[in-house]
């Protein structure tokens, strides 16, 4: 089966074909989102399915085939991930227009968290508020958290549902989650993927109290606030610059105090959540870091891992590499790995699996027809 995937950024579109689970095309977009999907329908053959992310899913636990009505509860979640959920969605609307009669899938980041356990997924906020179980602990990153799971296993040669690892998914968005028997036990990310760690532009977790008073005292309104924590906080704010963790390292490295103390918090507060998500396990199989700083800064990596000895956790000398391998030092208590970000395939196995549970039904269909008729 050969399934396009479409992979929609905060300002980019990653695209990849996936036949039969390998991977044998890919490209990128930075720009004009809506000639990215016109350019990637047209690069390759007509596939048997699309596949798109969306980074909120509500509360859908599984890949789902794009309906009208799907697209329309999709939107109503647009405010709870603004950067992400709308582009998803016109990535969607536009493919479904290009390709008709090609089922369109939609892969949820938020999949992988639904079944938290309680005490992971409630906030300790009015019971009036949260009786409904919306305003609750969603978790995002699944798709990525979920092929780092697999491959560990494969890399430790040992069934993913027996592993208990914490997962770091360390790009431009950064979040930890603790993986018990394959299944997320508890995240960073929370109601919205503003929880966490320090990102590229993202506060990550800020005291609640210091938000109203800076809405009380500055005065700032809930727009212009959203704005300042999704887009002007994290590495950005405190640094000047984009937020690209290798623009702030080389800034620190001039000289530019506040890119230093930038990099620090960053470093730190992926280290805090490293310890937290690790107490949501009985034991610590492995330790695993995947997406884009993951991959093209190691020197991070080391940093971060070099801090967890409470852990007990040991890295040695790290170069960059796009091999997915362990980085542990001999006399680690858990190894550390290394995996590369693999969302195209998760994406795809996800599409795979609603086009075969819809055969399924059609068959059962079918043969219940064949019943009736006898």
């Amino acid at each position: 089966m050969r399934i396009l995937t479409l992979n929609p950024g905060s300002s980019s579109v990653k695209a990849a074909v996936v036949h039969d689970g390998v991977a044998v095309g890919w490209a990128a977009w930075q720009s004009d989102m809506s000639r990215a999907v016109v350019d990637a329908v047209e690069r390759w053959p007509r596939p048997d399915a699309v596949a798109v992310r969306f980074v909120h899913g509500g509360a859908q636990k599984a890949p789902v085939l794009v309906t009208d009505q799907v697209i329309a509860n999709l939107d109503r979640l647009v405010p709870l991930a603004p950067i992400h959920q709308p582009l998803s969605l016109d990535v969607t609307r536009q493919v479904r227009a290009l390709l008709p009669g090609v089922p369109v899938v939609a892969c949820f980041d938020t999949a992988f968290h639904a079944e938290l356990p309680d005490a992971a997924a409630h906030y300790p906020l009015p019971r009036e508020w949260t009786r409904q179980n919306r305003l609750r602990r969603y978790g995002f990153h699944g798709l990525s958290v979920q092929y780092a799971v697999r491959r560990a296993a494969e890399l430790l040669r040992r069934p993913a549902d027996e592993l208990q690892l914490v997962c770091a998914h360390v790009g431009a968005g950064v979040s930890v989650t603790a993986v018990r028997g394959g299944r997320s036990v508890d995240t960073s990310m929370g109601f919205t993927p503003l929880e966490g760690p320090a990102m590229a532009t993202r506060s990550g977790s800020i005291d609640p109290g210091l938000l109203l008073h800076v809405m009380k005292t500055a005065p700032m309104g809930p727009d212009e606030l959203a704005d300042a924590l999704c887009l002007r906080s994290g590495l950005a704010g405190m640094s000047g610059t984009s937020g690209d963790l290798g623009e702030v390292r080389t800034a620190a490295a001039a000289g530019n105090a506040d890119a230093a103390l930038a990099v620090e918090v960053y470093v730190h507060r992926l280290r805090r959540e490293i310890g937290a998500a690790a107490v949501s396990l009985d034991r610590l199989d492995a330790l695993v870091f995947t997406g884009g700083v993951a991959q093209y800064q190691p020197e991070t990596v080391a940093e971060v891992a070099r801090g967890l000895g409470a852990l007990g956790v040991r890295v040695g000398a790290l170069e960059r590499s796009d091999a997915d391998r362990a980085i542990s030092a001999s006399g680690s208590a858990a190894p550390v790995l290394v995996v590369r970000a693999r969302e195209d395939l998760e994406l795809a196995r996800g599409a795979e699996t609603v086009l075969a549970d819809l055969g399924n039904e059609v068959h059962r269909a079918r043969t219940a027809d064949r019943s009736e008729v006898r």
